[in-house]
């Protein structure tokens, strides 16, 4: 009796540590978050004088303005979202089709094919920089969305085919088995069965390419043009960035905070809706 009240008074003091940790955690990452889009309401001088929680003297959406047009946040907006558009979609198609066969299929090499996949979760993408560059050179896709595109898919295919890969081994195999003996092809199999049965799995794979694309900022610096010349290629990541160091002392902090706040909010609307699918496929694979 003494060992299992001494393991439950021990289960609740790790329980309330954790809990703290949370918070802690959640103060961290609301804080700044707070900050921005407080700060895209005021002025400078309320931002560096004031109280940075307080709320605007007065709500000045001109901010806003200012940074869609005269910073081309609009055009960096829309940059960003063809591109990750179709790099999330090339990643999730061809990672799907390489988990689905590496995990289900047995064939000579498998496993070396697999590993290779793996291999590219070990390498920082500072290491591939300058090989990249030489390889989208050669191909003449650099400073081109397309270029950037490949690389992205290239980029996340790795822990794609991890994560979904141990996803598709869980599927039951009387379905596919049930699907094949009524004339189904390995094709359709794979569209019309396994992909609906694997939905949670792809949901929340889908949305991590999305954020972690979104908010790349070291493949668009390498591979798309710098300089004025270029700007109307840059992606959001690049604008804001060229915001806060262009003006220099006379910087426009609202507009700062309201291109921010642009690129903040799409991620956090996309997370709240899929909230309850992202767990699910996270905790599908355990439970099956």
């Amino acid at each position: 009796m003494a060992n299992k009240s001494s393991k439950r008074s021990s289960a609740g003091v790790l329980n309330k540590l954790s809990h703290v940790a949370l918070a802690v955690w959640a103060i961290l990452i609301i804080y700044p978050l707070v900050f921005t889009f407080l700060a895209a309401f005021k002025s400078n001088t309320e931002i560096f004088i004031g109280n940075p929680f307080a709320l605007p003297s007065h709500w000045d959406f001109a901010s806003f303005g200012r940074a869609w047009t005269e910073a081309k946040v609009g055009t960096y907006f829309l940059n960003s979202l063809i591109v990750v558009t179709c790099s999330t979609f090339g990643t999730m198609l061809l990672g799907a089709m390489a988990a689905y066969v590496l995990a289900r299929y047995e064939f000579i090499g498998n496993r070396f094919i697999y590993f290779l996949f793996i291999a590219g979760l070990a390498f920082p993408v500072y290491l591939a920089l300058t090989p990249l560059y030489i390889v989208v050179q050669e191909l003449g896709l650099l400073g081109t969305h397309t270029g950037l595109i490949l690389v992205y898919i290239a980029y996340s295919l790795p822990f794609t085919v991890f994560f979904l890969a141990a996803f598709f081994k869980t599927l039951p195999n009387a379905v596919a088995e049930a699907a094949m003996i009524d004339g189904a092809s390995h094709t359709k199999l794979f569209f019309r069965v396994m992909m609906p049965m694997a939905k949670p799995g792809l949901i929340s794979i889908t949305i991590f390419n999305i954020i972690g694309q979104w908010n790349q900022y070291v493949l668009p610096v390498s591979l798309l043009p710098g300089g004025a010349e270029g700007q109307e290629k840059w992606l959001l990541t690049q604008g804001i960035a060229n915001i806060s160091t262009a003006a220099g002392y006379q910087a426009d902090w609202p507009a700062l905070f309201a291109a921010l706040s642009i690129a903040i909010i799409p991620m956090i609307i996309v997370y709240t809706i899929f909230q309850r699918q992202i767990q699910s496929g996270l905790t599908a694979g355990a439970v099956k």
